[in-house]
Formats: structure tokens, C-alpha cells, sequence
């Protein structure tokens, strides 16, 4: 790919990106963690950025189709009304401030969402799956994500989700082989049975049939979207905001209570660091290759082993801008099955004021194209 001078600086104080770079937002899953996310859209929304590629797994699936699937400028209202209404049942606080007290509310919430479901998501099957033991595949689960189906309907545009200026790229697994898919708008047509596919988290969900074929929550597999991102596109520079609802770092457990927390925070955090790491790595051999197969004799450039080593190379740059929403004290496991109002505005917030930060941040506003093909920007880190 031809472009300017290495040192050229990205941004400025008024642009996200450059001309020439790709705008993309990887959005993890995370359940009720994922009203993180719409604070972090809403920043880059704020500072004139459009997307020009979203890709997200279970909630990440959700948020990514409502900003593609709404217009510039529109976008935060949809993720805003989205959010508004899954915490619509509890819109109160604990009636005295403090830990414990906060603790117990947040419990309280979450166990209310697992008896009575969520407006504009699921709710209770009945009859109970568990007296339906021949059911059909779709009866399969202790919840019935109808509503879902609804809401994406009427807060989502899916015509333009599939022809708008938005890649969209959701992940899922095949129940029955285990292999995972993304349904991406380059090859599919994506409706609310794909977006509900990606979030369908067993036993709690059923799974969705498309084509004939039952698909499962891809957090199953892997979490994160990144790498199907950096594997899709070699030729493109981008400037990817990685947001993660799980962080892999955290305390050590000290009471048995915080044991199921650690343990789902590793499991759901898909690693990140590390395939960034690896992916990194990799990027950067394939840009050194394609460097050094300019340097062949004429003669050379067309054996065969060169041009194959030479569709397998790149000279993009990435740079990643990593978010993570951090661990609050009076989380527990249920933390993500947890929709109170109170819980669901602390953590956009907590999404707006982490984008804020790094937006402002000199690192990202004077940042140059990385020179070793991939740069991770973490300026958050607490």
C-alpha cells in the first residue's frame, strides 16, 4: 500500500483519525458490562467519528448494530435508549450510601434479573424449559429472547446495516460443530436472528437458527473480535478502539464470594493482552517480508513462492487504542447480569470518561504511524 512518510502525525486536536485510516471499533461481550461501551461510542461519536468497521460479539453485536444500523449524529440516541430500557425495572439506588449496602443492592438487581428477565431482552419461558425435555433446539434455554428480536427491530435500520458506510462483523458458534463464524455484511445479509445468534450465552439463552444451522454465543470461542479484524484487512491502515468489558488483570481472590468474579474475568477477557501481543508480532513480520520482497531482482518478483509469500504480506499500519472497563468494588460474578439503572449509568460513564481521557490524550492527539506496523495505546491503565 503506498502512503506518506512513516513520521506523519495521525490526528490533531479536532480529528480521531486521518483520511487515510480506517476507523474501527472491536466491541468484547460482556452482558450488562456493555453499557461501557455506548460511553465510549458516545465520546467518538461526540468528536465527529464515524466508523468506517464494527465488529462485536454477544452485547458487543448488540451495540455494533445500533450504531450501524442508525445514522451519523443518531447513533448515542439509540445506544442511550437501548440502555435505558433494559434498566427500566430498577431505576433506584440502595436507600443508604456504603459498600455493603451497595454490595447487597447490586445482588438484590442482578437475582431480580434472573427471576423476572429484562425489559426489551428476555424473560422467563413458560412453561420452564426443564418440563419440555423434547423441545426443539430454539425451546432450549431458560429464557426467551423474543423481546430482543423487537427491539432491534424497531431501534435498528437493517437496511442500512447492510448498505450503509459500516462494515459490520459478528461472531457466533455452530452448536453442532463447534466452529466458529462471523457473519459479516461483505458476504451476508445480517438480520436480528444474527445479532441474537451472537449473544445466545447457553443455558440461560436458546440458540438461533440461520440457515439451517444453530448458533451459540461466540464468547464461547473467543471474545474479543480482534483477530478476525487484523486477519480480514491487510491493506488498509487503521486505528482500532479495542473495548473490553472483562479485564484479564485484577486482584486475588481473598473470600470464596470473589472466586466465581476472578475466574469468569480471565475466562471472558479472551486474553487480550496477549493475542494483541502475538498479533503485534506477526504484523510485524509480514510487514519486514514485504519489505524485502521489494528489494527481489525484476526477475524474481514473478517465481511463484514469491508471489504467494507476497499476497501473505502487508504494509499497513495498526494502531489499537485499548479500553477496558475496570472492576468496581461492589462487583460481584453476577456483574454481568446486573441491570440497574444506577449500575448501567456508572458504567457509561465510566465508558465516556475513559474515552474522554484518551482522546485528550497527547500520546493519541500527536501520535505518528506506528513504525512497526502495530502500536497499542493503553492511557487508562489504573
Amino acid at each position: 500500500m503506498k502512503r506518506s512518510s512513516d513520521t506523519k502525525v495521525i490526528s490533531n486536536d479536532t480529528a480521531i483519525t486521518n483520511a487515510n485510516e480506517m476507523l474501527v471499533l472491536v466491541f468484547q461481550g460482556g452482558g450488562a458490562l456493555g453499557s461501557y461501551q455506548g460511553g465510549v461510542f458516545a465520546a467518538i461519536e461526540e468528536r465527529g467519528g464515524r466508523p468506517d468497521w464494527v465488529a462485536g460479539i454477544s452485547i458487543g453485536a448488540i451495540n455494533a448494530v445500533l450504531v450501524a444500523g442508525n445514522p451519523p449524529g443518531e447513533r448515542t440516541k439509540a445506544l442511550r435508549a437501548f440502555w435505558e430500557e433494559v434498566s427500566s425495572n430498577i431505576t433506584f439506588g440502595p436507600p443508604l450510601p456504603g459498600l455493603f449496602l451497595r454490595t447487597a443492592f447490586n445482588e438484590a438487581s442482578a437475582a431480580s434479573s434472573a427471576l423476572h428477565g429484562i425489559p426489551g431482552f428476555f424473560k422467563p419461558r413458560f412453561p420452564p424449559s426443564y418440563l419440555m425435555p423434547d423441545g426443539k433446539p430454539g425451546d432450549v434455554g431458560y429464557y426467551d429472547t423474543s423481546p430482543l428480536r423487537q427491539t432491534l427491530e424497531r431501534l435498528v435500520d437493517f437496511d442500512r446495516l447492510n448498505h450503509g458506510e459500516t462494515r459490520v462483523s459478528l461472531g457466533a458458534v455452530n452448536v453442532a460443530t463447534g466452529n466458529f463464524r462471523y457473519f459479516d455484511t461483505r458476504d451476508t445479509r445480517i438480520g436480528p436472528e444474527h445479532v441474537m445468534a451472537s449473544g445466545a450465552l447457553p443455558p440461560g439463552f436458546p440458540p438461533v437458527e440461520i440457515d439451517g444451522e444453530w448458533y451459540w454465543d461466540g464468547g464461547l470461542v473467543s471474545n474479543t473480535p480482534l483477530q478476525y479484524v487484523l486477519e480480514r484487512d491487510h491493506s488498509h491502515d487503521m486505528c482500532v478502539f479495542q473495548v473490553d468489558l472483562f479485564s484479564a488483570r485484577g486482584p486475588l481472590p481473598e473470600t470464596i464470594f470473589d472466586i466465581a468474579e476472578r475466574e469468569k474475568d480471565i475466562r471472558f477477557s479472551s486474553r487480550t493482552r496477549m493475542n494483541t501481543d502475538m498479533m503485534k508480532e506477526q504484523r510485524k513480520l509480514k510487514r519486514a517480508l514485504y519489505r524485502l520482497l521489494r528489494k527481489l531482482p525484476a526477475e524474481l518478483a514473478a517465481d511463484p513462492d514469491a508471489e504467494l509469500l507476497n499476497a501473505a504480506t502487508n504494509d499497513a499500519a495498526v494502531t489499537i487504542v485499548h479500553l477496558i472497563n475496570r472492576r468496581r468494588a461492589a462487583s460481584r460474578d453476577s456483574k454481568d447480569y446486573e441491570f440497574s439503572r444506577r449500575s448501567i449509568d456508572e458504567r457509561w460513564n465510566d465508558g465516556l470518561a475513559d474515552a474522554e481521557e484518551t482522546l485528550e490524550d497527547a500520546r493519541f492527539v500527536h501520535r505518528k504511524m506506528p513504525p512497526h506496523s502495530v502500536e497499542v495505546l493503553d492511557l487508562t491503565k489504573k
